[in-house]
């Protein structure tokens, strides 16, 4: 966690808690956009566009997407706001999109200390409601040598269900994203989701490849998405 340096403006009445006023957003990236090419609908461009629901600043188009909220006893203010989500884009990407879509909002990035590496970023900003922190990660989503892996995603507002492989894996809301390890071949699977019609289609898995299968917000199953 970034030290929060002197001198941000606070009204006085919370001059005592700015020290632990952070605002966290947390993205682990899936992929590498040259992989996905062949295989993206407008829908998964790999221009992100903000979600105009998202509490603090967050790209239409992920597999995970949670947000925590510290309190206080006595303080009306939060203490801090922590967003987790998983996006599969290229860092550059979801970077250039939190810097666009934080400058809007009137967060300034500090040069100092501020950390871009191929598969790590860390800035520290500071924002009209105190000091404020991104941290962007890169996930390991690679299959065993010799297997596929298949990530099955559900942000939609109820259960889904996958059937694959004559397993049946269920998905609550807000669920983290499940990773199933398969041999390489071809798979017929099922998304159901209910007042949805089933969705059914086929996957040819190779050695190496690792597919995204994500149930999104309005219960619809999305297009197969090659993450390697």
């Amino acid at each position: 966690m970034w030290k929060v340096r002197s001198g941000v403006k606070t009204p006085a009445r919370w001059r005592a808690f700015v020290c632990g006023l952070v605002f966290l957003a947390s993205c682990l990236l899936a992929a590498t956009a040259s992989n996905w090419v062949p295989y993206l609908s407008p829908l998964f461009s790999s221009a992100l566009a903000p979600d105009p629901d998202a509490k603090l600043p967050a790209p239409t188009r992920y597999s995970f997407r949670g947000i925590h909220t510290t309190m206080m006893r006595g303080v009306e203010a939060p203490l801090r706001i922590k967003l987790e989500a998983t996006v599969p884009a290229e860092l550059s990407d979801v970077l250039a999109f939190y810097r666009t879509e934080l400058g809007k909002l009137g967060w300034q990035e500090k040069t100092d200390g501020a950390v871009v590496a191929a598969d790590h970023v860390q800035l520290a900003f500071a924002s009209p409601l105190g000091p404020a922190t991104l941290e962007l990660t890169r996930a390991n989503v690679m299959p065993e040598p010799g297997q596929a892996k298949l990530v099955f995603s559900n942000i939609s507002e109820t259960e889904a269900v996958l059937t694959i492989n004559e397993r049946t894996i269920k998905r609550a809301t807000g669920a983290n994203a499940v990773a199933l390890d398969l041999p390489p071949g071809k798979y017929s699977y099922e998304l159901s989701v209910p007042g949805h019609p089933a969705t059914t289609n086929i996957l040819n898995l190779a050695a190496g490849d690792t597919w995204e299968l994500t149930v999104g917000r309005d219960g619809d199953a999305w297009s197969p998405l090659q993450l390697y």
